[in-house]
């Protein structure tokens, strides 16, 4: 039978009272009643029920972990360091799978009815607007990987995809490539956009170079695959920057299903630094994205918010850097 709160009091001759405040975060209890409190507690091999702790507290220690591609290799580290990180302070991981959503109210209402005590919304496609559907309904939120603002309506953390895609341009730029394209993800993405808008406007300033955009249908490897075999029809350029690895490594697969050789006949450079992206089979030349700095900063600042509902938004982001492996020509 399970070990009551009531087995605890008795051993340790104390009130049921006591030994519900010794396991209350914050509670008054004396140094001298805690100890024998703990001590039956573990003689008697008693944990305290999580979700009766609730009830007294106020508060569950659920975080709502919310992202949206979970085919995408990179969510597996991704998934790994924000639960490990949520338990290292105590906090419960609650993972909602929003694949193919778009109307964050079936969200909102799953983790009212699980009265979570925040939410990071870990996810570079979604829309700023989705992450404030849950602040607007009392909710401390932050959104992970979300597009840089000035001016966030709620926190965002993650990197200026901006700054990444001028990054990819000058990669190519000073490699000597003089026909460059982006591959990106989903047009409407905000990630794909920002990425492309800083890709061609570090090109601008280089006439002399052909450049051209495409959009795979998802943050995909088939996705990166079908969309370069198509390229690969009409006239490839010499070097591409896919705006995410996953996406890479399927261009990479279309490219030498094709016969020909990265780098030597077609260049790739990626962005994440996902695990996979330093496999020898791969050897992926990328931009890498911070991620653990990313996800330690979203758990820093949802407890922060759980503690300060009134605290001012606020955008943080990480730098990033090329990471040279062996996808792109060698610098002259």
């Amino acid at each position: 039978m399970a070990i009551t709160l009531k087995d605890v009091a008795e051993r340790a001759g104390v009130s049921r009272s006591a030994v519900s405040r010794t396991f209350t975060e914050g509670a008054s209890v004396s140094r001298k009643t805690r100890a024998k409190v703990e001590k039956a507690a573990a003689e008697l091999g008693y944990s305290p029920n999580a979700l009766a702790s609730s009830l007294t507290t106020g508060r569950t220690k659920l975080i709502g972990l919310i992202s949206n591609n979970f085919h995408n290799p990179l969510f597996l580290e991704v998934f790994d360091l924000f639960t490990r990180g949520l338990q290292d302070r105590g906090l419960r991981p609650l993972l909602v799978n929003l694949s193919a959503e778009t109307d964050p109210k079936q969200s909102v209402r799953m983790l009212k009815q699980y009265s979570v005590d925040g939410a990071i919304v870990a996810s570079s496609t979604l829309s700023p607007s989705f992450a404030e559907a849950f602040k607007d309904a009392g909710i401390p939120v932050v959104h992970s990987f979300g597009r840089f603002s000035t001016s966030p309506n709620v926190h965002v953390v993650g990197i200026d995809n901006v700054a990444a895609g001028r990054m990819a341009a000058e990669t190519l730029i000073a490699r000597g490539y003089r026909r460059v394209a982006f591959l990106g993800g989903p047009e409407q993405a905000t990630s794909t956009q920002d990425r492309a808008l800083g890709f061609f406007g570090a090109l601008r300033e280089h006439p002399e170079i052909d450049v051209s955009i495409s959009y795979a249908s998802a943050y995909s490897f088939d996705a990166g695959r079908v969309e370069m075999t198509r390229l690969l029809m009409t006239g490839p350029a010499e070097a591409y920057f896919c705006g995410d690895d996953v996406l890479s490594v399927g261009a990479l697969s279309a490219v030498q299903e094709a016969g020909l050789s990265v780098p030597g006949d077609i260049g790739i450079i990626g962005l994440n630094d996902m695990d996979m992206a330093r496999w020898q089979n791969i050897n992926l030349t990328t931009i890498r994205q911070p991620v653990a700095e990313i996800i330690g900063a979203s758990i820093e600042l949802v407890v922060g918010t759980i503690e300060t509902p009134n605290r001012h938004p606020e955008t943080r982001l990480f730098p990033c850097r090329v990471i040279e492996r062996g996808t792109l020509r060698a610098l002259p």
